[in-house]
């Protein structure tokens, strides 16, 4: 199974593309990983931010095959410590979806459409973070996930 984050434009600052590329060189030891890069449709200055969510979703909804297993990464879903993360994503690994595909939103989050089409929801926190450290935060905790189910001294509990 792969393993895939979709992420709404690029990553503006170089101190969180650097930390990504960290995690996400760790991650190829565990699983077959990548991250995708979905640029932002251009957007008029007058857009509103339902016009914004709507564009960008129709953009990850293009990205996916039937058979993916959609999670959205927002702060409504559901909330884990890092050994349930592990255990969730061993489940999602164990039931063999041809492709496992976490997504961070733009800045106004996601359509509805794409709230239709998710299979799950995860929360990284009660609190709002900006979408670009969501995808910092998200793929050290995919990490850490890997190295629980590993066995592996990364994670003290």
């Amino acid at each position: 199974m792969r393993t895939q984050l979709y992420l709404i434009g690029k990553t503006d600052f170089a101190y969180l593309r650097e930390g990504i590329a960290l995690y996400e060189k760790r991650l190829k030891n565990y699983l077959r990983y990548e991250s995708k890069v979905i640029h932002n449709a251009k957007h008029p200055k007058s857009a509103t931010p339902d016009q914004m969510r709507e564009r960008e979703g129709d953009a990850i909804l293009k990205q996916l095959d039937p058979g993916d297993y959609l999670v959205l990464l927002d702060e409504r879903g559901k909330a884990m410590t890092s050994p349930q993360l592990a255990d969730w994503v061993e489940q999602r690994r164990m039931a063999a979806p041809r492709r496992l595909v976490f997504v961070v939103g733009g800045a106004y989050g996601f359509s509805d459409a794409v709230y239709r089409r998710a299979d799950a929801q995860l929360s990284l926190s009660k609190m709002t973070f900006s979408h670009q450290m969501i995808r910092l935060f998200f793929v050290e905790q995919l990490y850490r996930a890997m190295t629980i189910l590993a066995g592996e001294p990364y994670h003290h509990q």
